[in-house]
């Protein structure tokens, strides 16, 4: 496998260290082939609200595999998993299910550009769409060049069909909007951003977004692969208040297992095939499996529904290191909201990539080594997000404070 891994984050390289590979989880905590215990702040990036191997998710997952595993065909649970998703969020009106975060994106992409008849997109800096070619555009920390694609392998034909600006610079989005307003199909945007690190968008620059694709008849997707269902039952554009034309969602959708989906408005999605003319699908689109898991965790949130809980104990634990760090004389900055949270070694909290770059690289991965080192499992990387469970108690907390303020007192 290129790097030992099968997706880069996990080589380490950006904290110059080494793939951990891992046997199994439990709760709030992963277990390496070592035998090492870790407390879990990743969660499989986001989709282990409940924590690991929780039983109802495993037991809906053991009854669906003895009853098959893959049909190819229609099954009455992906109607299920989309009515529940319908009723945690109202803008979906409509939904397919598809088998990753980058496929919802890449349809809805090309859903918006059949629908509106245009070709043009715009992205955010630092907005990670998935390894879509016309959305691997200045996505997360890769090249900061305008209009050029961040991999070798994406036609400069394709990549010029995607403009990206800064995100939450309602000036410079105006400015772009202007220059391809009569051929641009759609705004794709992560409403809180978890590929810069966490970085929620600012309610005003999400609220231009909606009024100016409103009024040019462009389409608004909410890339909430990260999000939805992460900080709380209506996702992010719940908690922000704006109703987008379509969502992408991610793996929290089939509590972990490999999933995504994408909704919206009714007049919109009519237009995928078999109904109209726009083309999409695939052979394991509503996996039962994936199905059946997502069911479960979706019927736990929405009868718990442990936001306030997840976001208390973020804030807890943030509030906690922030008094640790200022003690030490070391810039800190952190947010969250729900379940989902971030923290940069910055004064001040960054807003978009660029902020994002400019903190402090070495107390970073000396900080974040020493915490994996001693058995508290951050991303490794200043440009991901960080989950919390309902499986972190007071204990996990605690035990991380104590960890931290160990490393911190020796010294970083």
């Amino acid at each position: 496998m290129p790097g030992g891994v099968n997706s880069p984050v996990r080589a380490f390289k950006n904290i110059g260290g080494n793939p951990i590979f891992f046997e199994k989880a439990s709760g709030a905590y992963l277990y390496d082939a070592d035998g090492n215990e870790y407390i879990d702040y990743i969660g499989s990036w986001g989709p282990m609200i409940m924590g690991h191997s929780h039983p109802k998710i495993v037991d809906a997952i053991k009854r669906q595999a003895e009853l098959g595993t893959s049909y190819g065909a229609p099954t009455g649970i992906e109607s299920d998993v989309a009515s529940l998703i319908k009723k945690c969020v109202p803008s979906i009106e409509k939904i397919r299910m598809v088998n990753s975060g980058t496929e919802a994106t890449m349809s809805s992409i090309r859903l918006a550009r059949g629908y509106t008849n245009r070709d043009k997109i715009i992205k955010f800096d630092g907005c990670y769409h998935g390894h879509v070619d016309s959305l691997l555009i200045k996505a997360g920390s890769g090249v900061l060049t305008f209009g050029l694609p961040d991999s070798p392998g994406i036609p400069k034909d394709l990549a010029k069909h995607t403009l990206s600006c800064a995100f939450n610079n309602k000036e410079e989005f105006l400015k772009v909007f202007e220059s391809v307003k009569d051929d641009l199909a759609a705004v794709i945007v992560e409403p809180i951003a978890g590929n810069m690190g966490f970085v929620p968008g600012d309610i005003d620059f999400l609220k231009l977004l909606r009024e100016v694709t409103t009024a040019n008849g462009s389409i608004l997707i909410f890339d909430e692969v990260m999000s939805g269902f992460r900080v709380s039952l209506g996702g992010a554009q719940e908690v922000f208040g704006i109703v987008p034309d379509l969502t992408a969602l991610g793996k929290v959708i089939g509590g972990g297992l490999p999933v995504g989906a994408f909704g919206g408005k009714q007049e919109i999605m009519d237009q995928l095939a078999p109904l109209g003319p726009i083309y999409q699908a695939g052979t394991l689109s509503g996996n039962p499996l994936a199905m059946a898991a997502g069911s479960a965790l979706l019927n736990l949130i929405i009868n718990e529904n442990p936001y306030k809980g997840l976001e208390s104990k973020a804030a807890s634990l943030l509030s906690e290191m922030q008094n640790i760090m200022d003690s030490a004389g070391i810039p800190f900055s952190s947010s969250q909201i729900g379940g989902m949270f971030g923290f940069f070694f910055s004064e001040t909290l960054p807003k978009n990539i660029d902020d994002v770059s400019k903190t402090d690289d070495d107390i970073f991965i000396k900080f974040l080594n020493a915490c994996i080192g001693n058995g508290i499992y951050f991303a490794p990387s200043k440009y991901e997000a960080g989950f919390i469970s309902t499986k972190h108690t007071d204990l996990e907390i605690e035990k991380t404070l104590t960890i931290i303020k160990k490393i911190i007192n020796k010294g970083i």
